[in-house]
């Protein structure tokens, strides 16, 4: 998978656009970041719960991986995107990472 592969599915989601955060790509919903590129362009990242990163890993490790420290943890998801031959897992993760994005907006709605 290309980059710009990557950006496609990422910006195919309602409300989605791209902005740059320390010099690489980010992907938000009003300014909330759900997923970025690698400023080399060499993998994207996606914001799950620490739950779905498990998952994801296990499913295809040798595409996803936990982002490195806090972040990480907390089910920042690295997905290697030379790795990806079918784009169908990467679909998942970036519409969950989306998901996820939307039932945080929407708990900030009702404080």
């Amino acid at each position: 998978m290309t980059a710009d592969e990557f950006r496609a599915i990422v910006l195919s989601l309602p409300d989605a656009e791209e902005r740059s955060h320390m010099n690489h790509p980010d992907f938000r919903v009003k300014n909330k970041i759900f997923a970025t590129l690698s400023p080399d362009l060499t993998w994207g990242m996606v914001q799950l719960k620490p739950a779905e990163q498990q998952e994801f890993m296990l499913l295809a490790p040798e595409i996803f991986s936990p982002a490195p420290g806090k972040w990480g943890e907390n089910g920042s998801t690295k997905i290697a995107l030379s790795n990806v031959s079918d784009d169908s897992l990467v679909r998942e993760a970036v519409g969950q990472a989306w998901k996820n994005l939307g039932e945080k907006l929407g708990r900030a709605k009702k404080r």
